[in-house]
């Protein structure tokens, strides 16, 4: 009984170790990312504000001429498909939720979080490069998909066929009710900043992430659950938003930094042998 009671002791005293160790290093993080910026350009962002304005406005008139052109008529033409073709998209189109991508690097976070910092130098900034690397992905995937699931709700644009008619024209702002929550597609975002996201870590895998964005953001248009322009604006908001988290990141040269002409570079990430051997350190 008293061999039952130690072991209880030990195991739970073991867990309040590692639970201390894990918020501890997550509080530590927050703190490194909510500090202040360490490079300060001549400008936040690379565009200068007329340049901004002008996009925006460009923005803006494509989306006009698309609810006005391309909407209903696209929407319309869906039944015109093969039904296999539907069903293909059918299938593929949950892929897009953020979850896919965010409870895997939150976890893969929290997990090296409660790694012990009893190690050798080198290992210590092999596991924060990558923490770095992983926080950005969880930071830059799941900020512009909060922006897109809070904006779209407030926009309150009506769904495809919500009004038993392809009626791109249907809002209701700040309903905040899913058949109202069509601008801009949730799905899209997040299949586009994943994009720009992983893009930015290792550009050469933008090429198939890039056919994927493109096929999640069809099915959302074959499955009428967005319109075209709901999945542009969708695929503009999560690329712009994973830059920006980029540009915030690399002001705290967290995994990037800024150079004197105003661009980003990448800071070389630990390699697979390196990962190795903090692996083979900690195993030990």
């Amino acid at each position: 009984m008293t061999g039952a009671n130690e072991l209880k002791s030990a195991t739970g005293g073991a867990a309040t170790t590692v639970w201390r160790r894990c918020t501890a290093n997550v509080a530590a993080g927050l703190a490194i990312l909510a500090r202040p910026a360490r490079i300060h350009p001549g400008q936040m962002w690379p565009m200068a504000p007329q340049q901004s304005a002008i996009a925006a406005v460009v923005v803006v008139a494509v989306l006009l001429v698309g609810i006005m052109f391309f909407d209903a008529a696209t929407i319309n033409a869906i039944a015109y498909l093969p039904r296999w073709l539907i069903w293909f998209f059918a299938e593929i189109t949950d892929f897009g939720k953020s979850g896919w991508f965010l409870w895997p690097l939150g976890t893969l976070f929290l997990v090296l979080a409660t790694l012990p910092q009893n190690l050798s130098r080198v290992s210590q900034l092999v596991l924060a490069a990558v923490m770095v690397r992983v926080g950005f992905l969880f930071v830059a995937i799941g900020a512009p998909s909060l922006f897109a699931t809070i904006v779209k709700r407030l926009i309150g644009r009506g769904r495809p066929l919500v009004s038993g008619i392809a009626d791109p024209y249907v809002f209701d702002p700040f309903i905040w009710r899913a058949a109202y929550a069509s601008l801009p597609s949730g799905h899209t975002t997040t299949a586009f900043a994943v994009v720009a996201a992983f893009g930015s870590l290792w550009p050469r895998t933008r090429t198939i992430l890039l056919i994927y964005a493109l096929l999640i953001g069809a099915s959302r248009i074959v499955v009428k659950a967005h319109y075209p322009t709901d999945v542009l604006a969708g695929a503009l908001v999560g690329v712009v938003g994973a830059l920006m988290v980029r540009r915030y990141f690399a002001l705290r040269r967290l995994g990037f930094s800024v150079r004197t002409d105003g661009s980003l570079q990448q800071f070389p990430g630990p390699s697979l042998r390196r990962i190795k051997s903090v692996a083979r350190e900690l195993l030990a």
